[in-house]
């Protein structure tokens, strides 16, 4: 488990870094730098996306959209006080058939 920290869960977790380290690796022709300014790039174009309210589709892994949650009326967990919680858009992510069939040992 060398590189990877431990989540609240237990289990190991990659952080950007780690992902670019990986994808250099995986392609000496491509200097570190260069992986890093590619995956840099598309986080940022999902963001953008996100951000216009577009829908994000990687065949295979998932999709990425925007839902909106409506304004309510929520409890402070310490005191039990009623708070008004605003309305507010938050990601969402869907996996897609061939993530959920290989975290299912199907694949």
């Amino acid at each position: 488990m060398h590189g990877q920290l431990p989540s609240p869960g237990g289990t190991a977790r990659m952080i950007r870094s780690e992902l670019i380290q990986k994808i250099a690796d995986a392609n000496p022709h491509l200097t570190q730098r260069h992986v890093e300014r590619i995956v840099n790039t598309v986080f940022e174009e999902i963001i953008e996306a996100l951000s216009r309210g577009d829908r994000v589709e990687l065949r295979g892994f998932g999709a990425f959209s925007v839902k909106e949650r409506d304004a309510r009326t929520g409890r402070n967990p310490r005191t039990g006080e009623a708070v008004e919680v605003d309305d507010k858009k938050v990601p969402f992510f869907k996996t897609g058939k061939l993530l959920r069939d290989r975290l299912n040992g199907k694949a």
